[in-house]
């Protein structure tokens, strides 16, 4: 090769560098004990201040927190634990409860993990995060709320091969927690036709279906009743020292609900935030 040809290759390579994607700058995995995954580019960034209940607040949910609790505690002490699927009605506590698991956890013994949160849509960049996490030595809880697929939406493979099929499969330092308002993380009637348009119906629906039976642990989650409704606003109220008498919180909450037409803990702590707001009394 000549020393011209030599000069255009290397310029021709220097130019390339210059359009490529500038490298991930490193990620210091115990800068917090929260992060979120963000897949354009990659990147973990840490959240120094997580949005969460405290577990005693979470109520009617008491076998839940349970069993989340000791399948985590399993999997913080090094032993086997399952992928979890936290289903259910919208606003019963399914991604709080995570939360103050993973909060509970660090209470318990400072630094023990980690959580970090991906989106629905970036769950193909799952094989990257899951060798940066292994990379990385701490435990982590790998936390995808509101996961769902919709469609012709292929995504749902990627994940099935992640959490159990895939040739490196799982790595011992994470566990998978998500939370769906649908037990097979799909719509039903997305399950009805595979059934009625597919040549081979069982497999069709077999195929979609068997996402769900990646997660070990399958806990249920469904709207509270009355008495159970009052017991969260009544715990958010001794929390926050709100000045209003037990008579008139349960009516004012029964209220809220009927008019909201359903008993949620999220619906509790939308009426706890207006009732706040009405005595003029912060949520510190």
């Amino acid at each position: 090769m000549d020393q011209e040809t030599r000069t255009l290759l290397a310029r021709i390579a220097d130019a390339l560098d210059r359009l490529a994607p500038p490298k991930p700058a490193a990620i210091d995995m115990h800068a917090a004990d929260a992060f979120v995954w963000h897949a354009d580019p990659d990147q973990l960034e840490p959240v120094a201040d997580v949005n969460r209940v405290d577990i005693g607040l979470l109520k009617g949910i008491e076998y839940q927190r349970a069993q989340l609790l000791e399948n985590t505690r399993r999997f913080a002490d090094g032993l086997p634990a399952n992928n979890a699927l936290l289903w259910g009605a919208r606003g019963t506590g399914k991604s709080s409860l995570v939360k103050a698991v993973h909060a509970t956890i660090n209470q318990e013994s400072p630094g023990r993990l980690i959580l970090v949160e991906i989106h629905r849509e970036d769950t193909p960049s799952l094989p990257r995060l899951l060798r940066l996490l292994k990379s990385g030595g701490r435990r982590a809880i790998l936390f995808c709320d509101d996961l769902s697929f919709e469609g012709q939406d292929e995504a749902y493979k990627s994940l099935k091969a992640v959490l159990e099929g895939g040739i490196e499969g799982r790595p011992t330092n994470v566990v998978f927690y998500a939370t769906s308002n649908r037990r097979h993380l799909m719509a039903r009637d997305m399950i009805d036709n595979e059934r009625s348009t597919a040549i081979n119906p069982g497999e069709a629906v077999e195929e979609k279906v068997s996402l769900s039976d990646r997660f070990g642990l399958w806990l249920g989650f469904h709207h509270v009743g009355q008495d159970t409704f009052f017991e969260i606003v009544e715990g958010y109220v001794a929390r926050y020292g709100l000045p209003i008498e037990t008579d008139d919180l349960r009516r004012a909450a029964n209220e809220w609900a009927v008019t909201r037409g359903s008993r949620s803990g999220r619906v509790a702590w939308q009426f706890i935030q207006d009732l706040a707001g009405r005595l003029g009394c912060p949520l510190t």
